[in-house]
Order: C-alpha cells, then structure tokens, then sequence
C-alpha cells in the first residue's frame, strides 16, 4: 500500500489543484448603478461584449439602465448608435440623462434582417462605443454573429429581448431580466462569476 500523504500537506506544497476558476478581468464600463456592480463579477458591463436585456414590456426601464454608461461613452465622444427602436427616441429624456446628442445617431430598419446586418455592421466597424438594437425574433446564430462582431469591433453590444426568450440559451455572457412587479432586475447569466441568487431592487419609473 502506497504511503498516505495528508492533504493539508499536499495542499500546503500546492500540489492540489482547488479548482477556483480565474477570476474575470475587471470592467472599464460600470452601469452606474451600485447595486448591479456590485453583483456583476466584472463591476460592470461586460466589454466588448452582446449584453441582454429581457423585458415583458417596452419602457419599463431598460433604457434607464443604460444611460449612465451611454452617457459616460457620448461625453467622451463615443459614438452610441441605436438600430430600428421601436418608437423615436425623446431627445429631452436622452439629454437630461446626460446623452451628449451629437453623438447619438439612428438607423432605421424595416426588416429584421436588415436590423440585424445593421448592427452587425456598426459593431464590426469598431467606430462606436455602444451599439443598440430591439430583437423580436433571433436565433443562435444571429446572436453568435453580434457577439462576434462585438468582440471585432471591441463595442459594447445591448440588445433588448422579450422576456419569454430567457428560456432559450444564448451567447450573450450577460442576460438580465427586468420586470415591472415588482420593479427589479434579475442577473440570469454573467460571464465570470455566478449569477446573484436574489433579485436587485431597481426603482419604477417609465422610460422615454
């Protein structure tokens, strides 16, 4: 029989692999709102990265959650792109949420496919600090292509979603449901890190 080691030894020698996963390199894009950095394991939005938002209604934040980093990027001249919203943005809303609007710029789309070659295209450009767009139906694929072309054009990549698709993986490395009652977000997916167990308080407040 071989000689028994105690695994304190073993351990002390490191000579036993602990199985603690790298930690994730830290984020240059906080969301400006505590509580999710706090929750994310990179403090912030993943960069050059898609990031979900999952909503069972237009306006019920979602836009709110972005406009600190949308901010921060457009005053440091950043140009943030928004493809085929689904209303015309309130330029008053976007500017007293700090928004420089010269650097806020629209693409209309009428197809889906349109939609999305369109945002492909902003993201791969590498021209852009954060790319937006409004996704009824997209599948896999179309989502590993914007997660690519995130990851070419080194921008960060939002894409809103309704709240049924969270039954569908994704690519995405961060998924984050907001629901309207009560008003909070859910992390479901975050690249790095687990998930928080709970749900994070986010006030009510109607999107413009």
């Amino acid at each position: 029989m071989g000689a028994v080691v105690a695994l304190d030894a073993l351990l002390h020698e490191r000579r036993v692999w602990k199985g603690r996963p790298a930690p994730a390199p830290a984020s240059a894009q906080p969301t400006g709102h505590a509580a999710l950095d706090a929750a994310l394991p990179t403090g912030g939005w993943p960069e050059s990265a898609l990031s979900e938002l999952l909503i069972a209604a237009d306006g019920i934040g979602e836009l709110r959650l972005l406009w600190p980093a949308l901010a921060r990027l457009s005053r440091a001249g950043e140009r943030i792109v928004l493809v085929a919203p689904p209303y015309l943005p309130f330029a008053a809303a976007w500017q007293a949420a700090g928004v420089d609007l010269r650097q806020l710029h629209v693409v209309q789309a009428t197809r889906p496919r349109d939609a999305l070659w369109a945002v492909e295209q902003c993201l791969r450009s590498g021209s852009c600090g954060a790319v937006l767009c409004w996704l009824q139906d997209a599948d896999d694929r179309a989502l590993r292509r914007l997660q690519a072309a995130a990851e070419t054009g080194k921008t960060l990549a939002f894409a809103t979603r309704p709240l049924q698709a969270a039954r569908n993986p994704s690519p995405a490395p961060l998924r984050i449901a907001l629901d309207a009652q009560p008003p909070q977000l859910r992390v479901l997916k975050c690249r790095g890190g687990l998930a928080p167990p709970r749900p994070l308080p986010f006030p009510a407040a109607a999107d413009r």
